[in-house]
């Protein structure tokens, strides 16, 4: 594995750092390139960044885009991640609809991670035996969860299935995930994280203090694949630099 941390002064440097990234990404790839989505504020920020500054400048015709996980909400709900991307990215740019592959979670839970699972093989070539996205954009919670595996679910990491039903151990709400086993398998990963609530895990985690491994996105390594911690000063503030 390949990894570095890129510390960023402010969420408009950050954001100009990951469009750079996506844009060689896209310029690189020789046909389609497949991208994974996350929900949150950090991202949606970048979203607003890209349809801003590089609506000309990316062919967005080439991505097909997925999501690591979407809350069992409609997708006109205010907290769906299809809706967040849909609202600040796809509605400015010129993308294609039949390249957009959101996760139907107001179907039954198993049955969409299966169908999704299905959407995903079709569509992403393979390579190690699973599904290999070129680039797979994380969140991370205040308790150390990334996409929708929970620190009560570090089992999926060792699934063999590319997605899985999990649950909120706070609020019980059910979510649909790809699993640690297809976010180990990607390209490149490329965690998002901004803000002074996020410093404390931030510094657990990259710093490797007691009981990082426990963690979810502590077991964020991608086998083949390049990481990259993208952080803002604040997020990045307890860290040794």
């Amino acid at each position: 594995m390949n990894s570095k941390i890129v510390i960023s002064k402010n969420i408009e440097e950050l954001s100009e750092q990951f469009a750079q990234i996506l844009l060689a990404g896209v310029n690189k790839s020789e046909h389609s390139f497949n991208l994974a989505l996350s929900g949150g504020s950090t991202p949606k920020m970048i979203y607003k960044f890209l349809a801003d500054n590089y609506k000309s400048k990316i062919d967005w015709h080439k991505i097909k885009f997925f999501w690591g996980d979407e809350r069992l909400v409609p997708p006109n709900h205010h907290d769906s991640n299809y809706r967040l991307a849909k609202e600040n990215l796809f509605y400015k740019i010129n993308t294609a609809p039949e390249n957009i592959f959101r996760i139907h979670c107001e179907l039954d839970p198993e049955e969409e991670a299966n169908r999704y699972a299905s959407i995903i093989e079709e569509n992403v070539k393979s390579e190690n035996n699973y599904p290999q996205f070129d680039l797979l954009i994380l969140g991370l919670g205040e308790d150390g969860h990334t996409a929708s595996i929970f620190p009560d679910s570090l089992n999926l990491f060792e699934e063999k299935k590319i997605c899985a039903v999990t649950e909120h151990p706070g609020t019980h709400q059910k979510r649909i995930t790809l699993t640690g086993t297809v976010i180990n398998n990607a390209k490149q990963v490329v965690f998002l994280v901004t803000g002074e609530s996020k410093s404390k895990i931030v510094d657990l985690i990259l710093n490797k203090k007691s009981g990082y491994e426990q963690l979810p996105a502590s077991l964020v390594n991608p086998t083949y694949g390049e990481l990259i911690w993208m952080l803002d000063n604040y997020s990045a503030g307890l860290i040794k630099q």
